[in-house]
């Protein structure tokens, strides 16, 4: 018998929602929030308006985009944290409403497990590729930093995190720093494009083991821009593609570098990122690089699916459901986990 899954998510400043049937991704519409912009970031409380605005006309087109009733709905998903309280709030009152009414299980999510686990969202044809377990995988986003080992579907290690900021961060504050508009690291990866990645050299963090640093690197930047700045004041606008390829080498370079320390070190060769830097071009072609020298069977999300969405909760919904991993009303959001 089928199971169909309605996943919400809203940790951030994106209203989603999805149905899910069987692991495969039926519908999957995102509300983004442009009111942050302005701000140079996202404003937690902005945020949260805009959820309760957005909510109910996603979550119904979501159901009509799919082609279900809502009495064909199994459970529902729902990002439980981590992320901004105010915003995760609005998703799980909604969620827990509609399961009420229904009479339906509630499932709870971890957003970074969802991340990791769209690597095994279902093709309507069948076809694509799945990862085996064990599973390595680079989450890398503005809030996280990453190297999460997948034991199997719903057991998650952590074997190496940001002690400071998380690399999705420096992309954003470097960006500001230059003049480019929030978030940044779009901008970035383009204007990398057509620049010289050896033009200039900044601070690496010297991290033991498998977790990462970049305030460093942020300090690093800012210093050498204010140098720079004070001998040209047009510096930056002279050499703004070199100093993107720059900065986003060295990113990259630390990410990769822990990435195939981690895979050394635990042997595994099925290997993936995820999370919103998944989508930058410069990580992506790096990893394939070094996947060729080690033999990696090498897994990269669908750009689709690197933002924050409703598709990766409900797969995380979906095997939670047939292990009746559920939760009850009284559950409450969490910040952090």
């Amino acid at each position: 018998m089928a199971v169909t899954i309605l996943a919400i998510e809203s940790s951030c400043d994106d209203t989603s929602a999805a149905i899910v049937r069987d692991g495969v991704v039926l519908s999957n519409l995102i509300a983004g929030q442009d009111v942050h912009k302005s701000y140079g970031g996202v404003v937690p409380e902005l945020a949260s308006r805009a959820h309760q605005a957005n909510i109910v006309p996603v979550v119904a087109e979501a159901i009509k985009m799919a082609g279900v009733g809502k009495h064909e709905i199994d459970a529902v998903a729902f990002t439980r944290g981590p992320g901004l309280l105010g915003s995760l709030l609005v998703g799980t009152s909604f969620a827990k409403g509609f399961a009420l009414s229904r009479n339906i299980p509630l499932i709870e999510v971890n957003h970074l497990h969802a991340h990791v686990l769209v690597h095994f969202i279902k093709q309507i044809d069948g076809e694509g590729r799945i990862p085996a377990f064990p599973f390595l995988c680079l989450l890398v986003s503005g809030g996280h930093t990453k190297i999460i080992l997948l034991k199997n579907y719903l057991e998650m290690e952590t074997l190496g995190n940001t002690i400071d900021d998380a690399a999705g961060e420096a992309f954003d504050k470097c960006g500001k720093i230059m003049g480019l508009n929030y978030p940044a690291g779009p901008a970035i990866d383009k204007l990398a494009a057509t620049g010289n990645s050896k033009a200039f050299t900044f601070a690496k963090p010297m991290m033991k083991g498998l977790d990462f640093s970049f305030s460093g690197l942020k300090t690093s930047f800012l210093y050498f821009l204010k140098d720079k700045l004070k001998e040209d004041p047009g510096f930056i606008d002279k050499n703004l593609a070199d100093l993107c390829a720059s900065l986003q080498y060295t990113i990259v370079e630390i990410l990769v570098k822990k990435t195939v320390t981690a895979s050394r070190q635990t042997g595994i060769k099925s290997i993936g990122i995820a999370g919103g830097v998944s989508a930058n071009a410069g990580l992506r072609n790096a990893l394939v690089a070094e996947s060729a020298k080690k033999g990696w069977d090498l897994y990269l999300p669908k750009f689709s699916y690197t933002t924050d969405n409703a598709a990766m909760i409900g797969i995380v919904g979906y095997y939670k459901y047939l292990v009746g991993e559920f939760t009850d009303q009284s559950v409450v959001p969490v910040a952090r986990f």
